[in-house]
Order: structure tokens, then sequence, then C-alpha cells
């Protein structure tokens, strides 16, 4: 019952933004204010990269349960607000005090786990989170279009309350952990620092290459001053009684080796995966919604490499030659991405993709499981805050830079075939959808899909090539012994 209402609140925090996206046009169109669009993301995003290592502080400090149970009603308050907003401002406002909340879910779901169940015996349930993963990615924009067509675009918010409900009402129910009481105070400095470092590399990132270019004062800005709050932060966090985020937990080795990975993980993950249902959507012809169908093979193929890997980790105590495997099999989905073009079958992209999705199932849980198992019981919803957001921010960063990739690649063919009269027609960007690439002339429109399909193949080459250093740092990794297996070497220790 415990690990059901953990995986509604896992549902929760992932389904939301695959839902809004769909319903995002309708909303435009009734609030307006379309040069204010990214923002109903960035609000979101920004608020919950922010608050996650701040949650998973309070819980190590005050106890899980009533923390998680927190962010949960926080996240529920928001979307509560956001469903009734009457304009873009009251919209983006009202999703910054849903992503706090946000920033809750995961963590605490992932720290709860870590409390419950030994490191030796999680891997049973790596398949449940994969499939929650998985639900989230292709029921996300199937829900999401039925919701917006059938019940309106305030229904994409109102749809976490049941759910979030469901979730209060079992976790309040069968969930018991030691309540905690820290006689420290919250280091509200360092939060504070955390913060606008965050919130600076993720606005450099979101802004970079499209609402600024790289090389402007405002990006180059935001970057010194991420480095400044982040150095500042580092200076307070070893002077403090009790950080908001203890720098200890980064002498382990394997801690920050894997916090690395994560990185990279996010990077190329979310990175490339942001631009498959582009290619299939323009170059393959699908629909929005089977775009996100499409991507079965790749789903399908993460969820049972995870349930697999899981099974093999509890019964052997064995990871490292999961994360050396995951960390080939990306490089290698990657590559066979990179060959797609306008020619690709869908049959031999799936193929492709399912490559790619056994290299996420190996890496998505045990990157996870390698960080709990490095940190100290006492540390782990720090250390589950970290890998979270060692992810997101890597994320955030593939996003935007495989975006500007793509755009730069897309614009410089559209030019080279068509020159600047043909290129304008096209918006200069990669984001027609079919009907407007249908009301393109004959040789435009074949141009464009050269164009998605060059940036496309450039994309997967770099993340590729990104991904290759995952795979090395792989090899680093030493194989500590797993908390809760049924024997340990005389004069092991579970955590440095």
């Amino acid at each position: 019952m415990v690990l059901f209402a953990l995986m509604i609140a896992m549902l929760l925090a992932m389904l939301d933004n695959m839902i809004v996206g769909t319903a995002m046009p309708t909303i435009v169109g009734e609030l307006g204010g379309l040069n204010h669009l990214s923002w109903v993301v960035t609000a979101y995003t920004l608020a919950t990269a922010a608050s996650t290592p701040i949650w998973g502080k309070l819980g190590d400090m005050y106890g899980r349960k009533g923390v998680f149970l927190t962010s949960i009603v926080i996240f529920l308050i928001g979307s509560a607000l956001s469903g009734m907003a009457q304009d873009m401002g009251q919209l983006i406002g009202f999703r910054a005090v849903q992503g706090l909340g946000a920033g809750g879910l995961m963590v605490g779901v992932m720290a709860i786990i870590g409390d419950l169940i030994p490191p030796r015996d999680r891997g049973k349930y790596q398949g449940m989170m994969a499939g929650v993963m998985a639900i989230a990615m292709i029921g996300g924009p199937l829900v999401g279009g039925a919701i917006t067509d059938h019940l309106g675009w305030r229904w994409s918010f109102y749809i976490n309350l049941p759910l979030g409900a469901i979730a209060l009402v079992a976790i309040t129910a069968v969930l018991h952990l030691p309540k905690k009481r820290a006689q420290a105070r919250v280091d509200y400095v360092g939060a504070a620092l955390l913060t606008i470092g965050i919130t600076s590399l993720v606005l450099m990132t979101t802004w970079g290459g499209t609402e600024y270019d790289w090389a402007s004062a405002q990006i180059l800005g935001l970057g010194a001053l991420a480095v400044v709050a982040l150095v500042a932060f580092v200076l307070v966090e070893r002077k403090v009684s009790e950080p908001v985020l203890p720098l200890h937990i980064f002498r382990n080795g394997n801690f920050s080796l894997i916090t690395v990975v994560g990185f990279l993980v996010g990077f190329v993950m979310f990175g490339s995966m942001t631009f498959l249902p582009l290619f299939q959507q323009i170059v393959q012809g699908a629909s929005a919604t089977n775009s996100g169908l499409l991507l079965l093979p790749m789903l399908l193929s993460m969820m049972a490499v995870s349930l697999v890997a899981g099974r093999i980790t509890t019964n052997t105590g064995k990871y490292k030659i999961f994360v050396v495997g995951g960390g080939a099999l990306v490089t290698a989905g990657l590559a066979l991405l990179s060959l797609m073009d306008v020619g690709t079958t869908r049959f031999t992209s799936g193929v492709y993709m399912a490559v790619l999705g056994a290299g996420m199932g190996f890496l998505m849980q045990t990157t996870m499981l390698i960080a709990q198992n490095s940190v100290e019981m006492k540390d782990m919803g720090v250390g589950s805050s970290s890998a979270t957001l060692f992810r997101t921010i890597g994320g955030s960063f593939g996003v935007a830079i495989f975006g500007a990739i793509f755009t730069d690649k897309v614009q410089a063919v559209m030019q080279q075939r068509v020159g600047a009269g043909g290129a304008s027609m096209t918006g200069g960007g990669a984001q027609l959808d079919q009907a407007g690439l249908a009301k393109l002339p004959a040789a435009i429109k074949d141009a464009y899909l050269h164009a998605v399909s060059d940036g496309t193949h450039l994309v997967f080459v770099w993340g590729a090539a990104i991904s290759v250093i995952g795979f090395i740092l792989a090899w680093f990794l030493k194989e500590v012994p797993l908390r809760g297996g049924p024997a340990k070497p005389a004069g092991s220790t579970e955590a440095v």
C-alpha cells in the first residue's frame, strides 16, 4: 500500500508536464499571452529544481512523512489555483507554486523508498518505477488531449486533485516512519545561495540561443551570477552546523562519480528525446498522439530491462556491470538514431529506440540506487535530492544546447537548399506542425523535411559523443556491497 501511494505521487510529478504540454495551445487561445508561453513551463521547472535539495534536507532534519505530505499539499494547491487562473500572469505564478510542491514529490518518493527498502532488495521494485515513467510518457499526451478536447484545459490541472487525494489518504494511513526533530536551525543562507545559483543556471540554459544570444550580456550575466552564488554557497556550507547540502557526501568517490553520470544521463536523455517526437511528426508524418505511441519500443524496452536488472541486482548484489552496459547501450542507441533520415521507416526507428531504451533501463534506477548506497542513512534525503538535482540540471542543459544545435542546423540547411526567402516561410525555426507543413510549396516542404532530418542527426551524433564520457566514468565505480545483503565481508563499510 505504501508503494502504491508513492507510485501515485511519482506519477503526479511525471504526468503533469506531459498533460499540460498537450493543453498549451488551447490555454494560449483562451488566456492569450503567447509571448509569455515559455514561462508556463519555465516557472514550474525553476521552482522544482530550486526546491529539490531543500525538500531533501528538510526530510532528513524533521522526518520524511510530514515533509512529503506537505509537498503533496502544496502541489495540489498549485494545481487547483492553476486550473482557476484567469490570465497568463496568474497561471505562471500558480505554476511556480505547483513546481515548489513537485520538487518534494520525486525526492520524497526516492528517499522514503531508501528508508524502507535496503539497497540490496530495492531492485525488485525498479520495474514498477520504470512502468510509472512509461505510463506518464505514453499516457500523458493521450490523457492531455482527451481532457482538453472533452472537459476543457482547466481539467488538465484538476485531474491532479483526485490522484493526490488518494496518495495523501494512503500515505497518512499506512506509512509509518520515525519522527524527528532537529535541534539545528535551517541553513537559510545556504538555501538562498543554492536557489540563486540553480535558478541562474536553469534560466541561462532556457534563454540561451532563444530569448537571448549565448554571448549576450544577459546570458553572460546569469553565468557569472551562477558562479558567484555557487562559490559563496560552498564557502557557507563548510561552516554551518547543518548544511542544506553537506559537502562531505561528495568525498565518497562512488557518489561523486554517479552524480556526474546522472548529469550526463539527464543531458543526453532529455536532450535527445525532445527531438524524437519532432522527427516522428515532421519527417515520418505521425500525429501528435501517435508520436507518443511510437515511443513504445523505447519505453517497453526500458521497463523490461529495468525489471531484469533489478532482479539480478537483488539476487547478486552486483550493479557496476549495469552502469557500464547502460552507458554502452545508450551510446549505441544514440549512434543508431543518428543514422535516421527522410527514408527511415517507423519499424527501423523503433528498433533503434529499443536499444536506447535498454540503456536507459540499466541506468535510470541503478544510478539512484548507487547514490543512496553511497551515503549514510541520515543523509538519505540530501543524497536522493542531489542525484535528482544533477539529473534535472543535466536535462535542462541538454534541451537547451541540443535545441541550439538543432535550430542552427535547420536554418543552415534551409538556407542552403532554398535560400533566405524559402527559409523565412518556415519561420526560421523548427516548430511547424502537420497543418503548417501541408501549406508549404512542395520544394519548401521537401527542404524542410531534410533540414529537420539533418538537425536530429546532428543532435544524436552529439548525444552519442557525450554519452561516451558517462560510459568511461562508469568503469571507475567501485562495487561497494549493498546494504541489506545476506552477508558482508568482515570489515566492510556501508558508506564512506
